[in-house]
């Protein structure tokens, strides 16, 4: 018959027990080999302990093959207490530089340690939103227009110096899209703050109802840019009404459509951009230079005077809304330049920085290289993505 404990014979009604002595006894030598039976456990090794998942068990492996104490553990009811009590982040607005929206923060860490300028996090002019070189972001507005309408299609592009290309089949009706990515390359360079930046920009009509002709692109440009921004210094920043002069930008780029003669366009230009803001109101001015070409490879050599040398951005946000207009003018009276409005609003309300509905509205010259001194109006309806 097998022995039992004093208690448990006591409860199950049993006449015998063990005497007093020899249950202390017993007790000793149990508290005596718990600690011997405890340290007989092998200790684990690095490479057991890297391969545990989770950060907190894996800390907690590397402490025991440390031989170091494991740090005291916060009760649950605490913690429940302390994130009960911690304020939940506001969502940032959602407008960027260019009048597009802002993605969200991918942790609630990353929320907090961030500026609440929306160019700055555009940008990453303060310290706190600096992140790093060669972080691939979005630049100018990402959008598909399935449906792209203008009031008079360019079916004979020319120029000055380039023969008139007859394309009788294009259609008034077809799609256009962007593609714009960012990266940067140098940070804290020059300047205190300095950043310089690469871009890439492609814009493409596409004459996707045009059954006859096959279906052709239009016309394709690519922009190619390298940007230098220095972040305004607090002292400097101050300006009437509440607006703040955030950075100051010096610009290369050139634009091509990839054409040869004669449907080929391009320029090269420099450019000094000034971007400002007010809370949810964003304001930017551009001066280009065209940087002079060879008079027998100039294919464009009016550009300027029919597309403009400056340009003025405003952009604002309210809720889930963005909107933003694009100016651009020769200051030299007359009809030449351009307007261009654009609006997006989220596809889902739960993911504002998803896909987002986007209406683009454009007035007058340059909306493409090859229409750069053809005048028209145009609207387009789809979606944007990859916000920034």
């Amino acid at each position: 018959m097998a022995h039992r404990s004093p208690v448990a014979a006591s409860a199950c009604g049993g006449t015998r027990a063990l005497t007093p002595p020899h249950a202390l006894l017993l007790l000793y030598g149990l508290a005596a080999a718990a600690p011997a039976l405890a340290q007989t456990e092998a200790p684990p090794t690095l490479e057991q302990c890297a391969a545990i998942g989770a950060a907190a068990d894996r800390l907690t492996c590397y402490d025991k093959l440390a031989g170091r104490a494991p740090a005291p553990t916060t009760p649950v009811a605490q913690q429940a207490l302390a994130s009960t009590a911690t304020p939940a982040t506001a969502e940032p607005s959602l407008l960027s530089q260019t009048g597009g929206p802002l993605p969200p923060d991918s942790t609630s860490a990353s929320a907090s340690a961030s500026s609440s300028s929306l160019t700055s996090k555009f940008w990453e002019l303060d310290p706190i939103d600096k992140r790093g070189v060669f972080n691939f972001v979005g630049y100018q507005p990402n959008y598909v227009l399935p449906l792209h309408v203008t009031s008079r299609i360019n079916r004979a592009p020319q120029s000055p110096t380039q023969a008139a290309v007859a394309q009788p089949d294009n259609r008034r009706e077809e799609a256009k899209f962007q593609l714009s990515l960012r990266t940067k390359v140098l940070q804290n360079v020059g300047l205190p703050g300095g950043d310089l930046w690469a871009a890439f920009t492609v814009q493409a009509m596409w004459q996707v109802y045009s059954h006859s002709d096959s279906r052709p692109f239009r016309n394709t440009d690519y922009q190619p840019e390298l940007i230098y921004v220095v972040p305004t210094a607090e002292r400097f920043r101050g300006l009437p009404f509440g607006w703040k002069w955030r950075y100051t930008q010096l610009g290369v780029a050139h634009q091509s459509n990839g054409q040869s003669d004669p449907l080929s366009r391009s320029w090269n230009r420099s450019y000094l951009d000034a971007g400002f803001e007010n809370g949810n109101w964003t304001f930017s001015a551009r001066v280009n230079h065209r940087l002079r070409e060879r008079a027998e490879t100039n294919n464009n050599p009016d550009l300027v005077d029919m597309r403009g040398r400056t340009e003025l951005n405003l952009g604002w946000a309210s809720g889930l809304h963005t909107a933003s207009l694009h100016h651009r003018t020769t200051f030299r009276g007359g009809n030449k330049g351009s307007n261009l409005f654009e609006w997006t609003y989220p596809v889902s309300r739960d993911q504002p920085n998803g896909l987002r509905w986007y209406v683009q509205v454009f007035s007058g010259y340059g909306e493409t290289l090859s229409d750069y001194n053809f005048r028209q109006t145009s609207v387009g309806a789809g979606v944007s993505f990859l916000q920034f």
